[in-house]
Parts: C-alpha cells; structure tokens; sequence
C-alpha cells in the first residue's frame, strides 16, 4: 500500500534517521518526504509518504516505540483509503456545485456521502450527481434543528464535513466533536468588512485586491487554523456584482484545495498554524 507518516515533536537531533530507519525495518520505500522546522515554535514536523507491504495497523505498532522514544504527535494513514465526505450548503450554491463536479469526475480522494442544507434550494443539483439530500430546516428551534443536524451526518458516518457555505453559525458541542475534520471557506476581507453584502463593502472601500481562505472549524468564529487562501487583483472597473461573481469562483477553487490537502493527509495543526506539505 502506500501509507503516509505524519508527525511533530519537540525538535532535536535523529529524529529523521529514527523515521528513515523505520521505513527500512518495514520493507518500505520512501517516495516523498517534506520536513519543517518551526525554530519559534521548537517543532519538528515531518511527513513520509512510502510504498510498504504493510496494514496501516502494523504500521501503528511498529512506530509506536519511535514514537514514544520522541514524544511524537503522529498519525500514519492509507492512501488507498476513501474518506466519506459530508457537504453542508444554505442558499448559495457554487461551491457545492464545484465539488459535486470534481467527485463526479473522480477528482476527488473521498466520496461525497450526503448534503445537508437548511434550505431545499439545492435538492435538485445534489440528487443529479446521484448523492442523497437532506434538508433539515430551522422551524423556529435553533437547538433542535443543531441536533437534527447532527444526526443527519451520524446516519453516514463521514470522515470529513465541509461547510461550502454552510451560512448558519454552528454550536460549540457540534465543532469539537469534528475538531480537525470540518473545513469552512469564506472571503478574505475579515476582520475587515464582516457581516453582511462583504463585496458591496469592498467595493465602496475601493480594495485593490480579493481573496478566499478556508480552515478548519473551531470554537472561535472564523479563527480556526488556514489550510489554504488565494488572491486576485481587482480595480475600479469591477463594480461590486463582478466582484462577488470573481470571489464565488475563488472561493470554490480555495475550498476544493484545502479538501484535496486534507484527504490527502498533506496538512499537519499546531497550535492555530498548519504546515501544508505538498
């Protein structure tokens, strides 16, 4: 199979020939390797992606003892295994039209299992990729549509939930129990023009510039840490509907990006930083 070796630890010397010898002790081959030394953090962090005639379970016990030899943070995955995605979406669909294309195409390295919206706007382009819709409205609980919720993702047991543009704020119970498995994509003006009509904003600011960043959820509204962001140039000439038009097709191609990284096992967190190894 081909696995990939995520780790971070306290840096000091020979940890990468421990990960190295590892690899050889297993039989496998290194095909791609990426370290990172964070000198303010005191951190190393390293990923090994190596072609291994192994389980993803004998690969645990065997690295087990290095890892407790470095006091290692640490994760070793199958990449021939598909991660089950979830899609959460409100009214806007041009993200979740972006990734139901990209899974249609086999692009990406996950399956769309379900999407869930507030709202029954999308139920048509979903069902035509061939993916179940759940609609799980707000009739006045906020509470109760939270748990509805919730256990409308249970019933598929994704890996993985994606907010693309999911507009309603989740309750904090909800982000742990995804704590580093839900991705959110929004415009990149924050802090700078938040709430509503952002573009409109921008546009009477006079902005040079727009961008899309997406993260993973957390606690904190919109603080969670970047996997991925991109920007392009504007001008005076794009009044605020061409700017929002240019930031909706940035914002699907940011989202698609971070979701690849993350199925990929690319992205190691420390702290509110990552370190994207791709």
């Amino acid at each position: 199979m081909r696995a990939a070796l995520l780790l971070r630890c306290v840096d000091r010397p020979g940890i990468v020939a421990a990960v190295g010898a590892f690899v050889e002790r297993t039989g496998g081959n290194i095909v791609e390797a990426d370290q990172h030394t964070d000198a303010a953090a005191g951190l190393f962090l390293q990923r090994v992606e190596f072609d291994v005639d192994a389980t993803a379970a004998e690969l645990r016990r065997s690295f087990a003892p290095v890892a407790a030899r470095f006091g290692m943070d640490w994760a070793v995955h199958d990449l021939g295994e598909r991660d089950r995605i979830a899609l959460l979406v409100s009214r806007q669909g041009h993200c979740l039209a972006d990734l139901l294309g990209r899974g249609a195409l086999g692009e990406l390295a996950g399956e769309i299992v379900v999407v869930a919206s507030n709202h029954e706007t999308h139920r048509a382009l979903t069902e035509r990729f061939g993916v179940p819709f759940r609609h799980v409205p707000d009739r006045g609980d906020r509470a109760a549509q939270e748990r509805e919720l919730a256990a409308a993702l249970d019933g598929f047991a994704p890996d993985v939930v994606v907010l693309a543009r999911y507009m309603r704020i989740l309750p904090p119970w909800f982000v742990a129990r995804w704590r580093g498995r839900m991705i959110n994509i929004h415009h990149s003006f924050l802090p700078s023009f938040a709430g509503a009509r952002p573009y409109l904003q921008a546009h009477e600011r006079g902005v040079k510039v727009i961008g899309a960043t997406a993260h993973y959820v957390t606690e904190e509204l919109d603080e969670g840490p970047i996997i991925a962001q991109q920007v392009m140039p504007v001008s005076h000439r794009d009044d605020p509907g061409r700017l929002e038009r240019r930031g909706r097709d940035l914002e699907a191609v940011v989202l698609a990006e971070a979701l690849r990284l993350h199925l990929e096992h690319r992205v190691i967190v420390y702290g509110r930083r990552t370190a994207v190894f791709d």
